[in-house]
């Protein structure tokens, strides 16, 4: 979809800002820095309908680079999880086992010497 629009705005934006951008390639160029919020400003259209498309584009390239963001983040996020869970789910099973063991020889040990 953002490849959509990123093409698709620098045709538009060369259709209704003919003057500030002459080329297809310039408006191409334009609307790839645009979308990726880099801008360097070379390339700026000046009339309204050509502000109104760059508006989409930009809005397009911010709502691109946060579901980019959440997606990497929920990935890690859920990594993080995963090494918890494991980690936790192998220790606890041998470690309750191993208090279990003890406890029993403790309860034998008292129960041998009110025996004796």
């Amino acid at each position: 979809m953002t490849s959509l629009v990123t093409v698709a705005g620098g045709v538009l934006i060369w259709l209704v800002d003919h003057g500030e951008f002459p080329d297809l390639g310039t408006s191409l160029w334009w609307a790839l820095q645009t979308v990726t919020t880099v801008g360097y400003g070379d390339v700026v259209p000046h009339q309204a309908g050509g502000r109104i498309i760059a508006a989409m584009v930009m809005l397009q390239g911010i709502g691109f680079i946060t579901i980019l963001a959440a997606a990497v983040t929920a990935a890690l996020i859920e990594q993080a999880r995963a090494r918890r869970a494991a980690a936790t789910d192998t220790g606890l099973p041998a470690r309750l086992e191993r208090i279990d063991a003890r406890l029993s020889a403790i309860e034998r040990a008292l129960a041998d010497r009110r025996n004796d």
